[in-house]
């Protein structure tokens, strides 16, 4: 049961960030040329798989208990931020993720940039903006497959969830070559939210010395628990007046310059 979970939450937290990643890429390539991008896409997932092999052999090697609380700590810091974004999006708090406007900009940027050639990359720009937004998602995407993997000693069903998301993705990226608006970034980002928290919860505490009733059978419990309190928020929040916000363009950490 817990492995068909781990999979699932790998899977659409890998999904979410191959979207956002796929954005960055496609506004990179369709504006720019192909060449460096995909340069700068092979170069971010070596590193990527470079990370992965080194950490998630290593990290195996911690105690158990210590592992589990240490992870657990961490995904419920992590999982608890996902959440908090989500509850406020759902309760109109704070603008909806817009992958559409998201694009916009970063191809706005990518036009007016100056062209530089590096070495063997003709476009600098373009490989460096595509280098850092699959290498940002990328590390977000390497640190839930190596905690997960190692934590339940599926590292391989980790792995699995994880591509099969990111080639899903893809698949779809280049078929439609444009950024994948419709996908329901934000109702997957709630429900990653509500896995991550939940995994966090349950590991922390194992690792702390807790003895769950019907062991891992208790995140049958602690999903559902997590969902209705996250829902509760929602219903509450959304009795009051949301403030006013600007659309969502997420972080600028991928802008580059020339």
């Amino acid at each position: 049961m817990s492995g068909t979970l781990l999979v699932l939450a790998v899977f659409l937290a890998c999904a979410v960030e191959a979207v956002e990643a796929l954005t960055i890429v496609l506004a990179a390539g369709l504006t720019r040329g192909w060449s460096s991008p995909l340069i700068g896409v092979g170069s971010a997932l070596a590193v990527l798989a470079v990370i992965v092999a080194i950490f998630g052999p290593a990290i195996g090697h911690v105690p158990l208990n210590l592992l589990r609380l240490l992870v657990g700590a961490l995904l419920l810091i992590f999982g608890l931020q996902w959440l908090r974004k989500a509850i406020l999006r759902a309760s109109g708090h704070k603008a909806l993720h817009d992958e559409a406007a998201i694009y916009q900009r970063q191809a706005s940027a990518a036009q007016t940039a100056a062209r530089h050639r590096r070495a063997f990359v003709t476009d600098w720009y373009a490989f460096t903006l595509a280098f850092k937004g699959v290498l940002l998602e990328g590390l977000e995407v390497a640190f839930i497959v190596v905690t997960f993997g190692a934590n339940q000693g599926h590292l391989a069903a980790a792995c699995l969830g994880a591509a099969l998301a990111v080639i899903l993705v893809t698949i779809v990226g280049v078929l439609l070559k444009k950024p994948l608006a419709r996908v329901p970034e934000n109702t997957m980002k709630f429900v990653v939210g509500v896995l991550l928290t939940s995994f966090g919860t349950f590991w922390a505490s194992e690792g702390a010395g807790a003895d769950w009733p019907g062991a891992d059978r208790a995140l049958l419990v602690i999903i559902p628990g997590y969902l209705l309190v996250s829902l509760l928020f929602i219903a509450l929040l959304r009795k009051r007046q949301p403030a006013t916000s600007a659309p969502d363009l997420g972080p600028s950490r991928t802008e580059v310059t020339s």
